[in-house]
């Protein structure tokens, strides 16, 4: 549990302003903190408010919220600690002395110390900016002073106008017989075009984006959002003519920006009776974060199956370190076989997600949530880990200890320093004692990964084969094939996709051609080749006569766990035939 020092203790409980601290130790929340001006704000002492909270905030986060606002400001809330939202702007109703007053919370990160990441919020009650009209512009009604509800920047209301006021433009709309509809725009790669051009021409793009909303919704309600995104809120004719318009807002984006930009996405959510406002806004964002990396599209309409897929990723995201410690998260062996012989000559390290409540989780259910929230190097460090812990298991039961093969996502190079890493881990379990060596540890990069990646993946992948690592590529032939891979990195082994082996005889049988050709080509180049997804008979013959060195798939062996084949080994049930060290290496010789 991570403790904040008592002098970091004494500076921020002696702030004046309304400021609550909490801090998140591997997915849970495990301290508080609470400024005097917060205390003071709430009207009681430390000693009641912490005999509420008693170091958690399991229970009521402010426990003088309007009943109808707490589900609201806990989603929020655990949003933002749990790194799902990078931004924490929310206003709620809480009672303030004998009446109910809006409070607007603001949140951001801070490091306390190096291991230490804090979530800080700051509370301001709203009343005193309702209080005395200090501006009329001539399209808003501004209420307060102007940087309350104005953005310096793009001269648009902020987004404490749109909570004020986004419901009674709703109604508006309404009542004029047309149809709202809020969204919610977001600026793709907007650090990357900072990086690249300087902060200010950023700012120039941000206020190019707020002129041209305004100029293509002259009837709506444009609002800057935090950071880089904008707010919508106007009449729809028709979600066909919307989306074409968004369309044209991105192109002219992209062409009227300085510099290169990929343009923005938004999020759209049309209105329905019974929504408030931030439920629109809410929904527009979950659309938003659905869209996905693909350039080519630039809108998306909330759909109710977005809020099932959105708690799904929310429970992986909240759940993944909590899987990790408890064991949750298993390894599966999938043994491939080496086709002349019929023998077993490896294992790929397969993760399953066998939880307590959901069951057994599917790594297609889990893994994409873990990339998109940039948690996938913990996972595959931690599949690495595993397989090394089972090889003693495996040395004492008598197995041979066959190479396997872990897959790593390009995503893992970006966060850490994987060979480091996996060098550390080997070191740490002494893995010579087994008479093994760094050969047995086939690291997998999918063929899309290759294609896309940076100097800096390319580098560490050069340095994971001197230090004696396999290198494989997955997923050859699902549609990124490029033979340039073979010429710009020495590879040990392709796997061909397994689309390729299941539609062997469409389109005259073409698959048949390509696997042959491409056998071919990787024998020539002295590289391995091995066809995933073998499922018949018929499948197996034609990879021998192919030529095809290995092959996986469910003919041959099905995925389970290592207390599963020492289960079976215990009741002398067969299992595959494993080739020995000495046959591996003499047909690695002849190959």
């Amino acid at each position: 549990m991570y403790k904040i020092s008592d002098e970091i203790r004494r500076i921020y409980e002696a702030l004046e302003i309304p400021l609550f601290m909490m801090t998140v130790d591997n997915g849970e929340v495990t301290s508080v903190l609470y400024s005097d001006g917060f205390l003071k704000f709430q009207g009681v002492s430390r000693e009641s408010l912490e005999s509420v909270y008693e170091g958690n905030i399991e229970g009521s986060l402010f426990e003088r919220v309007h009943p109808e606002e707490t589900a609201k400001l806990k989603r929020v809330t655990d949003d933002f600690l749990f790194g799902i939202e990078d931004e924490y702007d929310v206003i709620f109703r809480a009672k303030i002395g004998d009446e109910y007053r809006f409070i607007h919370a603001v949140g951001f990160r801070q490091n306390i110390y190096a291991e230490c990441k804090a979530s800080v919020i700051v509370y301001s009650d709203m009343k005193k900016h309702e209080e005395v009209v200090t501006q009329i512009t001539e399209r808003y009604r501004f209420f307060g002073d102007d940087d309350f509800y104005i953005d310096k920047l793009t001269d648009l209301p902020n987004i404490n106008y749109f909570h004020q006021f986004g419901m009674e433009k709703t109604k508006d709309i309404v009542a004029a017989g047309k149809t709202p509809v809020i969204m919610y725009y977001d600026v793709d790669s907007m650090q990357s075009y900072n990086n690249q051009y300087g902060l200010k021409a950023g700012d120039n793009l941000l206020i190019l984006i707020a002129n041209i909303l305004s100029e293509e919704f002259p009837e709506g309600m444009i609002v800057r959002g935090a950071d880089d995104h904008f707010i919508v809120l106007t009449a729809m004719e028709s979600k066909t003519a919307l989306g074409i318009q968004i369309c044209e807002i991105n192109n002219r984006i992209k062409t009227e920006a300085y510099g290169n930009t990929t343009g923005i996405h938004a999020g759209v959510c049309e209105y329905k009776e019974g929504y408030g406002i931030i439920d629109g806004l809410d929904r527009a964002k979950l659309a938003n974060k659905f869209l996905g990396e693909d350039l080519n599209t630039c809108f998306r309409f909330f759909e109710y199956t977005d809020i099932d897929e959105f708690i799904s990723e929310r429970y992986i995201v909240e759940n993944f370190r909590k899987a990790i410690r408890s064991g949750w998260i298993k390894i599966y062996y999938q043994c491939f076989l080496r086709l002349e012989t019929g023998n077993g000559a490896g294992f790929e390290a397969l993760s399953r997600w066998v939880d307590p409540d959901k069951g057994v989780l599917s790594p297609a259910q889990f893994i994409p949530v873990l990339e998109k929230y940039h948690l996938i190097h913990e996972m595959d460090l931690y599949m690495f880990e595993k397989v090394c812990s089972e090889i003693k298991p495996r040395y004492d039961a008598n197995l041979p200890i066959l190479p396997v093969s872990i897959n790593f996502s390009r995503q893992d190079f970006d966060h850490i320093d994987v060979p480091t890493q996996l060098n550390r881990i080997i070191e740490r379990y002494k893995i010579g004692r087994y008479n093994i060596d760094k050969s047995y540890f086939i690291i997998e990069i999918t063929e899309q990964d290759m294609a896309v990646g940076t100097e800096r993946f390319f580098d560490q992948l050069a340095r994971l084969r001197e230090s004696g690592f396999g290198l494989w590529i997955d997923d050859f032939g699902s549609g990124y094939s490029s033979l340039n891979v073979f010429s710009r990195f020495d590879v040990d082994l392709i796997k061909f996709d397994m689309d390729l082996l299941k539609n062997l005889d469409d389109h005259n049988g073409a698959n048949r051609e390509i696997i042959k050709a491409m056998v071919g080509v990787a024998k020539k180049l002295g590289v391995h080749t091995l066809c995933e997804g073998m499922e018949t008979e018929e499948q197996k013959q034609f990879l021998i006569e192919a030529g095809c060195e290995l092959a996986q798939g469910y003919l041959y062996h099905k995925p389970e766990p290592l207390d599963t084949i020492f289960y079976r080994l215990g009741l002398g049930i067969p299992i595959p035939s494993w080739e020995t060290e000495e046959e591996r290496k003499n047909f690695e010789d002849k190959w």
